[in-house]
């Protein structure tokens, strides 16, 4: 039998505990299990290789990617560093998404580059440019739909297409729109990651990542990689970010309601310059997420008609938008992308990115709407006129 979404985020890998019947998975708060002779164990010896609580949330989050494999790791950046890049050597070539979150930017440039591996830096919106960046040495084709933090969306499909039968993994970063909204894997990707301290825990209370397939061959390699590098996360991190991917289907349907209502409210509004966002019309990738996407997502970007300091100033002026990192939480939250979220990438490549001092990325989230919307409206005036911060929200 072939379950829905919504029920394989409940029951898929955590069944009812056989020995007690509790309906939630249970916690296993141990770093080592006892064998019952030397070499033969009960299914685990050590967490770092394996651990009941992590099975569960892995053999989950595969399921809600249409996959077998799970690989769970402590935090999204290690599940880049600890597995994925770690397929490469050196002289290997990689072509990325130009538009990218900045740790892996980070990542790729500072770390990885100093070991001999070549990235290339394309606009993979047009899969014509992926084909031209091929080289004989490429390895990995990395890509980001939507992206951070300009809502870039490629397609999928089409770029997989486009290195088919050249020996390329093809990896698809899914945090922003999570497999509730996108599954890159049914459109030729061979890897899907996540950071799954974002919409799939939901909760801002957990961190975590997961690189999921369903090839075997690249299964053992990540999952070897996972027991060598020892990055996973522990068990309490994992039993919450389960927890949170059981509602996952209904707050995403929420967080989508909220934000294209928002996205529309602030399209053409007098102070915002542009709004970055896949669910208009006018998004030049609005087609392909319409072809690809069950939903645009809830992360938008706007551009401020402001200076930098004025910019600050409508930030300082929220009281029910928190500035903070990360993004798919039930607080709605909002960040400025040059000082905080890609701080590390080049001033100059941010400009040739689009990245401008204008620019803020907004995580909508649960709360009502209407007073979203207001609290936006009302600090824009304050940031237009110059007034002083308004009080917190008691």
């Amino acid at each position: 039998m072939t379950w829905h979404f919504d029920t394989l985020a409940i029951h898929g890998g955590q069944p009812n505990d056989p020995q007690t019947g509790a309906i939630n998975t249970p916690v296993y708060f141990t770093s080592t299990f006892g064998q019952t002779e030397p070499g033969v164990t009960r299914g685990f010896d050590y967490a770092r290789t394996n651990h009941p609580t992590r099975g569960a949330l892995e053999e989950t989050l595969a399921a809600l990617e249409g996959a077998r494999h799970g690989v769970a790791f402590a935090s999204g950046m290690a599940a880049i560093n600890g597995t994925i890049v770690a397929l490469l050597a050196k002289g290997d070539h990689v072509v990325s998404t130009r538009d990218l979150y900045g740790g892996a930017w980070r990542i790729f440039t500072k770390l990885w580059a100093r070991f001999g591996v070549e990235f290339t830096f394309i606009d993979t919106t047009d899969p014509v440019n992926v084909a031209a960046a091929l080289r004989p040495e490429t390895k990995l084709l990395w890509l980001e739909t939507p992206s951070n933090p300009l809502l870039k969306v490629t397609d999928i499909a089409a770029c997989t297409a486009a290195v088919q039968g050249r020996g390329v993994v093809t990896v698809v970063d899914n945090t922003f729109a999570s497999p509730c909204l996108q599954r890159p894997l049914e459109l030729g990707a061979d890897v899907v990651l996540h950071s799954t301290t974002k919409y799939i825990n939901g909760h801002s209370d957990a961190l975590g990542g997961i690189v999921i397939t369903d090839r075997d061959d690249l299964h053992e390699r990540l999952r070897f990689f996972q027991n060598a590098v020892g990055a996973v996360p522990g068990p309490h991190d994992c039993y919450l970010i389960a927890r949170g991917a059981k509602t996952l289907g209904l707050r995403v349907e929420r967080h989508c309601d909220n934000a294209e209502t928002i996205a529309r409210h602030l399209d053409g509004l007098a102070g915002i310059r542009r709004v970055h966002f896949p669910g208009l019309a006018s998004h030049p990738s609005h087609d392909v997420a319409r072809r690809q996407m069950k939903r645009p997502g809830a992360v938008l970007a706007i551009e401020l008609d402001l200076d930098l300091e004025g910019t600050r100033r409508f930030a300082r002026s929220l009281r029910l938008w928190t500035v903070a990192e990360s993004l798919g939480g039930v607080k709605s939250l909002v960040s400025h992308p040059a000082t905080m979220t890609h701080a590390s990438v080049e001033p100059d490549v941010r400009r040739e990115v689009g990245i401008v001092d204008s620019l803020l990325r907004l995580s909508v989230g649960l709360e009502d709407p209407r007073d979203l919307i207001c609290d936006l409206d009302e600090a824009l005036v304050v940031a237009r006129c110059g007034v002083v911060k308004r009080e917190a929200i008691a």
